[in-house]
């Protein structure tokens, strides 16, 4: 009887051992089966060799795999080399595959078309575009291009290359196509960003009538959101609905993010409550869609209510943590911290930096700081955020501190020298500005405009405006904000005429201006009372269609009132589609620079009736129309409405304005009893609002008070120390002149010299006190001659007590001639048609001496002349003013 096993046994063997083989279930079953295989003999088999290969590598064992490949020591057998490949492939060990594709075809062994898509997928998955191009020349050379399979792997290669013209190019050349072509070509637009080209190859799909699975579906979704192809998402979602594939937690969560970027809320809504088997992605599409939407609260209960039952990963968390840091809530902030540590969730540096910004947010400094100073590993937006999170809260010490330990591990970034730039800037910190200038030069990054921009920011605030210009110069590209940075710069600096030049070349430039820009310049007209510049302005806003900006109405009403034309200011005013708190107050402010107070007080009662809530700014604004109406009682009305009806706690600039109130309608021992019932300690504002009114009202004995108050307070405003010098030369007290004077100087004040400026057939001449060099200066001073003899003759006589110098009475007269807004209105005489009305400008208030002669010059000259002083405007008309004498 023989030993070896009959043919018909072997056959039953093998067929056992296959059979066993196919349905080993765990990697113990498989290796059980193993076994038998090498006990049985046949572990040369080529066919029981390649199953083991695969089926380790189905069980993500491919060291196994390779022990197999290894011991059957294949030489031409294709079958054996495929399963290697795709082995390692299929574990994601691409290098390795491709290496063994390599050794392949060393070894003479001629690929078949089994070979390819493994192959191929192992070089998509290693991003080996080199070798990616050859294999498919390879494929092309064995003649196998037209193999459906292989044409598919292709077009998904090229398409995760990135290469989506070779990728349509291969699907265009293809004889044969399935589901999958069309998926893969899809899929590589979509995924790449190419919506419009996704959606053109899934139309072509559809008319070629190959029906759509959930791989067109996943890839066709992110293409409707990203276009906001409203009608077309919704057809796809009605597909879906129709053939059963709503239940698939993919589609769903495709869904899901297809309608918040289609801000449907609700239909997201209703997608959510619909799945039932809701995963991490279905959680976090929802958590970080209501983020953002700014639906903050409904992020945070959502994330609540996903605790329960599911555990959060790293991008929920960082979602809700971005949530607590917009709504500033610092305890819930903490309870997913705490969440956070409790499940044992190890935060990357970039949910780092979000806990930072949230805790920075949300207030707590120390609690920014702990996270920052335990980081391990800490990226620019780390050393930025912590670096700003000191500015904000005040510490710029530590802020430059930070700033030097980042430079001894990172080179800092744009953002870093910006946010330090801030802090120079907002200090008036030079030396600190100029080192963040220097490691701008040093790091390559000055030549970006927006530290440009900066640089000429923080020289201007810096108050070195000659560096600040050498830059702007300097600069061979310029954008808007560089312009509007500039001329900015020019109105902070009273340099009008420099600003006007400025926007003119700006224009030249071909830039054109934004909203900010005219915010910016029309100042320059407001300060320079330029209307001729202003109607310019206000005429490029309109083509520019940016008249019915709110702020930029606001400006224009600001703009026409301080040129003298309250006839423009009401007609912006009423044209202005949409008014806040900021329009109404400007006009009441308006109005209270022309003395017109009641006016002033209807658009504030207009105000209220139309819904909008006064500010304490605009309560200011009010009290300032009485001041210069004479309208005590109703001012003082207001100071108590304010707290009583809008529960407004009066700050110090409320006070001031009802001391202004009383002392300027000669109320002066009610408004030095107010002062001592503040219950605020009464600043320099006060005591100078009431030593103004003294002199007008002869209150010199509580002048002299008052004057020694305010050296005790030592303010740095030169304006009071030039009230109080005032004082004392009104009294004679020339000795204590000279010590404020002394004073004025010793600490560097500077004090603005009078000036007076006119506009006159499209020039502006300005003319200051004392000036003798100007144009047609000895007709003006013999104008002023002939309208003094005048004036005598009618009754003046000068006020001598204005001349704040230690002279003569003759020289005092002299002296009084050369005040500059007298030679702005003989200039203004001599140089524009009898009859017509004059408009001066002046940079200080009105003396009581030129006020008077003003009046004596509109009565002989019957002329009517409007003059805007530093405090409002004085409408002159024969021989009265609209002031009433109260300014």
């Amino acid at each position: 009887m023989s030993v070896f096993p009959t043919a018909r046994a072997r056959e039953t063997l093998r067929s056992s051992v296959s059979a066993a083989l196919s349905s080993a279930s765990t990697p113990a079953g498989l290796r059980r089966v193993h076994a038998l295989i090498i006990t049985a003999g046949l572990y040369r088999s080529e066919f029981f060799a390649g199953k083991l290969i695969s089926k380790y590598a189905h069980f993500r064992d491919p060291k196994s795999s390779l022990s197999v490949f290894r011991r059957a020591s294949p030489t031409n057998n294709v079958y054996q080399w495929n399963s290697i490949v795709r082995a390692f492939t299929h574990n994601g060990f691409f290098l390795r595959a491709l290496h063994f594709y390599t050794e392949m075809r060393r070894a003479g062994v001629l690929p078949d078309t089994y070979t390819f898509p493994s192959v191929i997928n192992a070089c998509a998955g290693s991003l080996d575009v080199e070798t990616g191009r050859v294999v498919h020349g390879q494929v092309l050379e064995l003649g196998f291009g037209s193999d459906l399979y292989i044409g598919n792997a292709v077009i998904d290669m090229y398409a995760r290359f990135t290469d989506l013209h070779n990728a349509h190019a291969v699907f265009d050349k293809m004889s044969e196509r399935d589901v999958v072509s069309w998926n893969s070509l899809i899929s590589g637009y979509s995924s790449n960003g190419y919506f419009e080209e996704a959606m053109y190859v899934y139309r072509g799909m559809r008319k070629e009538g190959i029906l759509i699975d959930l791989y067109t579906v996943s890839s066709v979704l992110p293409a409707c959101g990203g276009l906001v192809a409203l009608e077309d998402g919704w057809a796809l979602h009605g597909l879906v609905a129709k053939s059963g594939m709503g239940s698939d937690t993919i589609v769903s969560n495709g869904l899901l993010s297809m309608y918040f970027k289609f801000n449907d809320i609700r239909g997201a809504q209703k997608i959510f409550s619909d799945i039932v088997f809701k995963d991490s992605v279905s959680w976090n599409t929802m958590i970080c869609g209501y983020c953002q939407l700014e639906l903050f609260e409904e992020s945070i209960k959502l994330f609540m209510e996903m605790i329960e039952t599911f555990t959060p990963d790293i991008l929920t968390i960082t979602s809700v943590l971005r949530a607590c840091g917009h709504l500033q809530d610092c305890e819930l902030g903490k309870f997913v911290n705490n969440y956070m540590v409790e499940k044992g969730l190890e935060l990357d540096t970039r949910a780092n930096n979000i806990l930072l910004d949230m805790h920075i947010k949300s207030g707590n400094f120390t609690a920014a700081m702990k996270v920052f100073n335990e980081m391990d590993c800490k990226d620019h937006v780390s050393w930025n955020s912590m670096i700003s999170g000191c500015v904000q809260y005040g510490h710029q010490d530590e802020a430059v501190r930070l700033f030097r330990m980042m430079k001894l591990g990172m080179k800092p970034d744009s953002v870093t020298h910006l946010i330090l730039l801030s802090v120079s800037s907002h200090f008036s910190d030079l030396f600190l500005g100029k080192q963040v200038h220097c490691e701008t030069v040093k790091s390559g990054h000055v030549s970006e405009l927006c530290l440009s921009n900066g640089l000429i920011d923080m020289y201007a605030k810096c108050k070195e405006i000659d560096d600040s210009l050498k830059l702007f110069e300097s600069m061979s590209i310029r954008d808007v904000v560089t312009w509007n940075t500039v001329i900015s710069t020019c109105v902070h600096h009273e340099d009008c005429e420099l600003g006007f030049i400025l926007l003119g070349r700006m224009r030249n430039d071909g830039v054109s201006p934004d909203k900010a820009t005219f915010l910016g310049v029309l100042p320059i007209c407001s300060l320079l009372a330029a209307k001729r510049h202003g109607k310019e302005i206000h005429g490029c806003i309109f083509r520019l269609g940016f008249e019915s900006e709110v702020s930029i109405g606001n400006a224009l009403i600001d703009m026409y009132s301080k040129c003298g034309n309250i006839g423009y200011t009401i007609k912006i005013f009423e044209l202005l589609k949409g008014r806040d708190v900021v329009t109404w107050t400007t006009l009441i402010t308006a109005y209270g620079m022309y003395g017109e107070g009641k006016k002033a007080i209807k658009a504030f009662t207009d105000m209220e009736e139309c819904g909008i809530l006064p500010d304490p700014v605009a309560f200011i604004a009010v009290l300032y129309a009485c001041s210069h109406s004479g309208l005590v009682e109703e001012g003082l009305q207001f100071f108590h409405y304010m707290k009583s009806q809008y529960n407004f706690e009066p700050q110090i600039e409320h006070y001031a304005s009802v001391v202004d109130l009383l002392a300027r309608s000669g109320c002066l021992v009610e408004a030095e009893n107010f002062i001592h019932s503040m219950p605020l300690k009464p600043d320099v504002s006060i005591w100078g609002a009431l030593l103004s009114a003294c002199r007008a009202n002869s209150g010199i004995g509580l002048a002299e008070r008052i004057s020694k108050r305010i050296i005790e307070l030592d303010s740095e405003n030169t304006g009071y120390h030039v009230l109080v010098s005032n004082v004392y030369a009104a009294l004679g007290k020339w000795d204590q002149v000279k010590m404020v004077r002394k004073s004025i100087k010793s600490r560097e004040l500077r004090k603005d010299p009078g000036s007076s400026w006119m506009e006159i057939r499209r020039k502006l001449y300005i003319f200051r006190t004392g000036d003798q060099c100007f144009e047609q200066s000895e007709e003006v001073y013999e104008l002023l001659e002939t309208l003094g003899d005048s004036m005598v003759k009618q009754g003046y006589v000068p006020d001598l007590q204005c001349v704040l110098h230690d002279v003569g009475d003759d020289e005092k007269r002299e002296m009084l001639q050369g005040h500059s807004e007298r030679l702005a209105i003989a200039f203004g005489l001599l140089n524009t048609a009898r009859g017509s009305p004059l408009q001066i400008m002046k940079n200080l208030r009105v003396c009581p001496d030129c006020h008077a002669v003003t009046k004596y010059i509109s009565n002989i000259t019957q002329r009517e002349i409007l003059v805007r002083d530093a405090n409002r405007f004085h409408l002159f008309r024969n021989g009265t003013c609209s002031c009433g004498d109260l300014w």
